[in-house]
Parts: structure tokens; C-alpha cells; sequence
């Protein structure tokens, strides 16, 4: 049987068949039957826009990969760093490659001086740290006027080394200023996760010593959500990238799509949700009023997995060893309760709703300190990577500019009356 479709314009009797090839068929072919005919799909949800080698998402069955490795195999036995590595490069490092790796990104954490001095500290007392994080992210196209030789490899290179060395220090930073407390520099000496748990947290001790179970919880959320395929942070950075921007203002693009609640603001949704629950004895009444249609079952179910989130599996179990260390999140029994009754009912299991990886991060996140506005901006940290891979492959493809087209449908030619005639 060939791999391929037929299609017919009934106005005219004319075919043509195109091949399906990797899950898709080439719109170009289509167009050549019909021409000025466009495909309406308002949020690209059955369009694929990019041919990428980066990240394997196949919803389904629940599958997640970053360059063929399995998100399980990476978050058990991989660290962010090396992640990182894998999706600029498309390899995992040699151990020399990882020590050159590690190396540039740690001595690349510090920020200009006047990033932080004549810029951070210019936003009001109560700005959002994403806000402050955009807004960064975009300055700093202006502190690196090389980052525009955009084709030039090694500037290139410098750019991608800076953003995801710097982006815990701006995260931090950003925290930092929204709580009105001073500023904390890198310490070089630290691991990625335990520098940015300092840079967060540290108040008069010489050196903070971060708990390594957290460090390492930190880390295994930074794999989680490196990358993930077509999203809306990354479409974001690919439409920018291919008007040719600087990777600092593509970044921005990306973090400020992220900064919707749609996308960025799950988990937040689910703490505001554990918390008006209130107690376990008021979880089957809340099922039985989202079933009814008065309510929203955060944290369950997904855009694209219509199966468990490979994720979430591995971030439940990271839950257990955070509160080993914090205590027990209070909102812990309520959402474990949630889980266990939505489960149980055909009604969601039906309907493909599963816990994704928004149902647990938020409780971990907030049992480790971190307050509700830093949610996003924790997304943002290692999603800069996967930003950054998607980048420098959009690039090396030589993908033309983004030009979506549109189906109109306002007013038919109008002549223009003068003002005092209307």
C-alpha cells in the first residue's frame, strides 16, 4: 500500500496524490492543486511548521525524547548541564567535552554590572519577577552587539553559552529585587542547580551549603522541562529567530509567550486550585462539580499527551523525596486524594485526563520556598536551552521568515464618505 494521500478538487476533477512522509504531507503539493486555497487551523494544532531532530513527543503513548534518549533514562541518571548539552548539539558530551562544557557555563554566570545596577533595580518594588525576566532577557541584546553576526559559528556560540549561563543569575536576581533583598553574586565553586538555590537564598553565612537532595530535585526539574517539542514559548522563538533577531530578543519573545497563563501559569493554577479544596473531605464534591461543569480539574490532562505524561511519573516520585527534606506540603493529601478519585471515575479516565507534570511541580516549588510568581520564571531557567536548540536548528535549515496566512472575512470594498457626511 503506498504511503500517501490523494486529493481531489471536486470543482475541476483534478488530483493529486502526495507522499506522507515522516507523519506529514508537503502543503507546497497541496497548493499546486489549489492555489490561494489555505489550510485554517487558528492554533497550528494539526500543522507541523518545523522539521526538528531535537525532541520526539509522541502523545499517544506517552513518549518524550530528547534526541532518541528517553526522559526517563536522562532524568534518572543526567544532569541539567548535560542536557543542555545534548539538545545544542544533538550528542551526549565525552567527559572532555562536558569538563569545556561545564567550564563556559560557569564562568559565564556573572552579569553586567550595569544590568543589575542601572536596569533590575529600576523596575518597581512589586514587579513580577517574569516581567523583570523578559525585560532583561530583551536588554541584553544591547550589552552584546556581537550577538546579531548571527551566522557567524562562534558568535553564535557565545550567545547560547551566555543565556543559559546568565538565566539563573537574572532569575535569582530577579526574586531578589521583588522581596527587597540585596543581590547575590555567583559562587563559581557550586553546581548549576546549587548556585541558583544560593544565589536565591543566601543571607549573611559565608557560603550556603544547599541540601543536595533539593539541589538534585532542582536539577531533575530543569530535564523535565528543557524542551518539549512545538509549544508556544517555542514557536514563539522560532518565529522571531527566522525575521533573523538576536538570540536575547528571540529569548524574550519566547519567556514573554511563556509568561501567559496558558502556558507558563499550570501549576500555579493547581496550588490556587489545592488551596480553595481546602481539605480531603472536599474532594469528591469538587469532582462532582467539575463534572457538572462548575469547576476545572487543574493539572490533568494535556495538549498533546492523551496518555499518561511521562513526566509527571517521575516528578511524583521527586515529590517524596523533596518533603523528606521540607516536610510534608500540606496540600500534599489533597492532591493525592484528587489523583486517586479522578482515576477511579470513568468520566476522566475516559476522557484521557491523566496528571501532568503541572500537578506535582507546583507543590515541590512550594515546599523548596519558592513563592507562586517564581513558577514561570523556574520553567524559563532550562526551557532556554530547548529555546536555544530550536534556534541555532532554525537557522542552520536556512528556514524562511514566518508568513502564516489568513482567511478573511471582513467587509467587502467600502468607498470612503467624508466625515461630515456620515
Amino acid at each position: 500500500m503506498s504511503e500517501s494521500v490523494t486529493i481531489t478538487d471536486n470543482r475541476t476533477g483534478q488530483s493529486i496524490e502526495i507522499p506522507i512522509e515522516n507523519g506529514g504531507v508537503d502543503a507546497a503539493k497541496w497548493s499546486k492543486l489549489l492555489p490561494g486555497i489555505w489550510f485554517y487551523d487558528p492554533s497550528f494544532s494539526t500543522t507541523a511548521a518545523a522539521s526538528s531532530s531535537i525532541t520526539e513527543l509522541d502523545g499517544e503513548a506517552g513518549i518524550l525524547r530528547y534526541r532518541g534518549y528517553p526522559i526517563e533514562q536522562l532524568a534518572e541518571s543526567s544532569t541539567y548541564l548535560e542536557v543542555a548539552y545534548l539538545l545544542i548539539h544533538g550528542d551526549l558530551p565525552t567527559p572532555e567535552q562536558y569538563a569545556a562544557w561545564q567550564h563556559d557555563i560557569t564562568y559565564h554566570t556573572f552579569i553586567h554590572e550595569n544590568v543589575r545596577k542601572r536596569f533590575m533595580e529600576g523596575f518597581h518594588h512589586d514587579a513580577h519577577p517574569m516581567g523583570i525576566l523578559v525585560s532583561t532577557l530583551a536588554a541584553l541584546s544591547t550589552f552584546y552587539p556581537d550577538a546579531k553576526e548571527i551566522f557567524d559559528e562562534e558568535s553564535r556560540y557565545k550567545q547560547i553559552i551566555r543565556l543559559i549561563a546568565k538565566m539563573p543569575t537574572i532569575a535569582a536576581g530577579a526574586h531578589r529585587h521583588s522581596v527587597g533583598m540585596p543581590f547575590v553574586y555567583p559562587d563559581n565553586s557550586m553546581d548549576f542547580a546549587s548556585n541558583f538555590l544560593s544565589m536565591m537564598w543566601k543571607v549573611a553565612e559565608p557560603r550556603y551549603e544547599a541540601n543536595p537532595v533539593l539541589s538534585r530535585a532542582l536539577d531533575v526539574l530543569f530535564i523535565l522541562h528543557a524542551d518539549h517539542e512545538q509549544n508556544c514559548s517555542t514557536t514563539a522563538m522560532r518565529v522571531v529567530g527566522s525575521a533573523h533577531a538576536d538570540p536575547y530578543s528571540a529569548s524574550a519573545a519566547a519567556a514573554a509567550a511563556l509568561y501567559g497563563p496558558r502556558h507558563g501559569g499550570a501549576n500555579e493554577a493547581v496550588i490556587r486550585m489545592l488551596t480553595e479544596i481546602g481539605t480531603i473531605d472536599n474532594v469528591e464534591p469538587f469532582i462532582a462539580d467539575v463534572k457538572a461543569g462548575k469547576g476545572l480539574l487543574q493539572g490533568f490532562g494535556h495538549r498533546v499527551y492523551k496518555n499518561f505524561d511521562p513526566r509527571a511519573t517521575i516528578i511524583k516520585k521527586i515529590a517524596y523525596d523533596v518533603f523528606e527534606v521540607t516536610g510534608k506540603n500540606k496540600l500534599l493529601d489533597i492532591a493525592l486524594k484528587l489523583e486517586e478519585t479522578a482515576l477511579a471515575d470513568d468520566y476522566f479516565v475516559s476522557r484521557k485526563l491523566y496528571p501532568n507534570v503541572d500537578f506535582y511541580s507546583g507543590l515541590i516549588y512550594q515546599a523548596m520556598g519558592f513563592p507562586m510568581e517564581m513558577f514561570t520564571v523556574l520553567f524559563a531557567i532550562p526551557r532556554v536551552s530547548g529555546w536555544l536548540a530550536h534556534w541555532n536548528e532554525m537557522l542552520d535549515q536556512n528556514v524562511r521568515i514566518a508568513r502564516p496566512r489568513q482567511l478573511y472575512v471582513g467587509s467587502d470594498v467600502r468607498n470612503y464618505v467624508p466625515i461630515e457626511e456620515r
